[in-house]
């Protein structure tokens, strides 16, 4: 889903201080080892709606439960992160860190706690040295600049490699809209939400609800058609703050504006969703699973993962390996009826399987040189009916092992 034609890329590395009346910071606070950067702000100049998707995962970090009561007032002014501590399986103690966070910058910048959201990344298990975050309070807020959205993207990473960010421009109603975002996420990395934090900006007025739907569908349309690895974290969270300051007739549900808006979003979305697959943990190569044919949108979306999180299909991408025959035997077992004799398979727009059979060594040569490709798709026909649905997926390296046996140490 983009509007290539229409969307225009502004300046992504300023990320989420690209709309107008945003600041954010980025500071080193005593989380991680000395010279990482581990506090993140964002600000706005004025408080407005809020919208949010978390974790599906029944494990919750004390942040997530946080926001999700925040979130019933659907507004907001701040979003403060940590990295280098999950601040997950804490127990009370771990709730009343996160509280205390909120509070004391709330009582900083003189707004109600209920308008100040956290998100906390790193080891679960530990306790969040709540002290540390609070003396680095006011430096992170004397440090507040619209050119501070870059040091707030590395200041969330953990084994990502390199920051996220995006910024896009749209025009709507005769108005300027912006979208800012950045995001981390480099392992457990799976749809229906992964160890994955984003936060979107946008100087757009739009009501709460428009506001919520439109980043629920465009969070279905993204970060939940990601998999690195097939696990889902603790502390998942997707926030976008809205502060009116286009100046755009407010937005709502069910207008044209509103489907621009979506589109924008979306967008925006699907840029840093890509962006983390590329970022995996080891990744070499993303690989679009595409399901069409289906009886239905969750049986297409059953297939899809069950081949994105196939560790012999991973595998076989990381070899490139032309084995096919994984993908075949990977859509067998996904626990969807379906007709062999129907099936069809093509690896780069290269047939290889036509009504359930290979196509020969000949074909198996061509998908080879497609299977050396950095970023490819491979399409799935299943022949039950109209229904489709895809997944970005990523090859499994020895890299991944490497981090992820030694993540702690």
């Amino acid at each position: 889903m983009t509007m290539a034609n229409k969307i225009t890329t502004t300046s992504s590395r300023r990320g989420v201080t690209a709309p107008q009346g945003f600041r954010a910071a980025g500071i080193h606070c005593g989380i991680k080892k000395p010279g990482l950067l581990d506090l993140a702000l964002v600000v706005s100049e004025q408080s407005g709606p809020i919208a949010g998707v978390f974790t599906n995962n029944q494990v919750v970090a004390a942040p997530v439960i946080v926001d999700r009561l925040h979130l019933r007032k659907g507004i907001g002014r701040a979003i403060l992160v940590n990295s280098g501590n999950a601040n997950a399986c804490t127990g009370a103690k771990g709730l009343a860190a996160a509280k205390k966070t909120a509070t004391l910058l709330a009582r900083h910048m003189g707004i109600p706690s209920q308008q100040v959201f956290i998100g906390s990344t790193g080891v679960i298990g530990r306790v969040l040295p709540v002290n540390r975050i609070v003396k680095g309070l006011p430096k992170l807020l004397t440090q507040l600049s619209d050119r501070g959205g870059p040091d707030a993207a590395r200041a969330i990473m953990t084994t990502d490699l390199r920051p996220k960010t995006i910024a896009l421009q749209d025009s709507i109603g005769g108005h300027l809209i912006t979208i800012g975002g950045m995001a981390k996420g480099s392992g457990m990395i799976h749809p229906n939400m992964a160890t994955m934090l984003a936060y979107f900006t946008t100087d757009a007025s739009i009501t709460k609800s428009a506001l919520q739907r439109a980043l629920s569908l465009a969070a279905n349309e993204s970060f939940n058609c990601i998999s690195v690895d097939g696990d889902t974290s603790t502390n998942d969270t997707v926030l976008c703050l809205a502060n009116g300051m286009a100046g755009n007739r407010t937005i709502k549900e069910g207008t044209p504006a509103f489907q621009r808006f979506l589109l924008l979003l979306t967008e925006a979305c699907q840029a840093l969703a890509l962006a983390i697959c590329r970022d995996g943990e080891g990744v070499t190569k993303v690989v679009n699973i595409e399901v069409t044919g289906a009886a239905t949108v969750a049986q297409a979306r059953q297939v899809a993962q069950t081949i994105a999180t196939s560790n012999l299909v991973k595998t076989a991408l990381f070899g490139e390996d032309a084995n096919w025959g994984r993908v075949m035997a990977a859509i067998g077992r996904a626990g969807v009826p379906i007709t062999p004799s129907k099936l069809s398979l093509s690896f780069g727009g290269v047939p290889m399987v036509e009504k359930g059979m290979g196509l020969g060594l000949a074909a198996e040569a061509r998908i080879a040189k497609v299977f050396r490709q950095k970023e490819f798709t491979i399409a799935v026909g299943l022949g039950q009916g109209r229904h489709k649905a895809h997944i970005w997926t990523t090859d499994l390296s020895f890299d991944y092992i490497r981090i992820n046996a030694s993540y702690r140490s």
